[in-house]
């Protein structure tokens, strides 16, 4: 291939890239340097020139805020028993709906419509059976569980979130776990049965072990989704009751839009960022050296 020939593939390739790289470095990297600057300075986001104070916001976060620290375990909490439960289930589903059953792709999408919808949608609807839907259970069925008060309790409120979550997400990650066992071949499960591997013996030893990158994309994709969850805790609870159950984003957020603390709302999500960066780094680092190649 001659220069100019290489040139012009070189010209073309820029100029089909160059407006996306563009795009990214002013709606992504400008904003992240811009927040870098701001998690040092005492702003409220209206005057003019932020006030430079260097890690002061950093100090205070970890010193004299006792919210954030809250958040940050409320935060731990949720993810631990979102990334538990929900892939459980999702296993659990996939495991039954590869099977050749005839309502087979009917379930799949009736269990796959909660995801697409928009979750502050999810966090209303179910704001409204928890509230309207449950006592009107009760008073047909007199049942004491739907009397309890799942948004109004500190404790219940937890679970409540953490039931409308799964709920929600369970459908795509059992696509996913779908996908990875119709990749398994068929005459590997077929040489573990004339071995005499048992069902339950097949499912640990084989169907597990080859599942390894379903298995740690579902924990990479959920671990990152609970850690920025937001948006089900506003139209769920809203924080609330007391304040007992807000996540990280959502005390980002009340710091920086309700108590105009640009500077402090800043330094938070940086603390965030270094979070997820350092957590999902480790995940991927000890999944992927549990895969099996097939």
């Amino acid at each position: 291939m001659q220069l100019g020939q290489k040139n012009k593939m070189k010209l073309e390739n820029l100029s089909f890239v160059g407006p996306c790289l563009i795009l990214v470095g002013i709606m992504v990297y400008l904003p992240f340097v811009m927040s870098m600057y701001y998690s040092m300075t005492k702003w409220n986001g209206i005057a003019k020139e932020p006030i430079f104070i260097g890690f002061q916001n950093f100090i205070n976060l970890f010193t004299g805020d006792q919210n954030f620290v809250r958040s940050i375990l409320f935060t731990a909490k949720y993810s631990i028993l979102f990334i538990v439960v929900v892939n459980i289930i999702s296993l659990l589903l996939a495991v039954a709906l590869v099977k050749k059953l005839k309502t087979a792709n009917i379930l799949r999408a009736i269990f796959f419509i909660p995801y697409i919808m928009s979750m502050i949608i999810v966090g209303f609807i179910w704001r409204f059976i928890f509230s309207q839907g449950f006592a009107s259970l009760q008073a047909m069925t007199d049942w004491g569980i739907f009397k309890l008060s799942w948004l109004g309790d500190t404790k219940l409120a937890f679970y409540s979130i953490i039931i409308v979550s799964i709920w929600q997400a369970v459908g795509f990650y059992m696509v996913i776990y779908i996908a990875g066992l119709q990749a398994i071949p068929d005459d590997v499960l077929e040489a573990a049965t004339v071995d005499g591997a048992g069902g339950s013996y097949r499912f640990f030893h084989v169907v597990l072990p080859l599942l390894g990158p379903s298995i740690t994309t579902c924990i990479f994709m959920s671990l990152t989704n609970s850690i920025k969850v937001f948006d089900i805790i506003l139209a769920l609870t809203g924080g609330g009751p007391g304040g007992t159950t807000y996540s990280v984003t959502l005390d980002i957020y009340r710091e920086a839009f309700q108590n105009n603390n640009y500077g402090l709302g800043a330094a938070k999500s940086l603390v965030l960022f270094v979070i997820v960066l350092a957590l999902t780094t480790f995940v991927l680092h000890i999944f992927k050296k549990k895969e099996v190649e097939m």
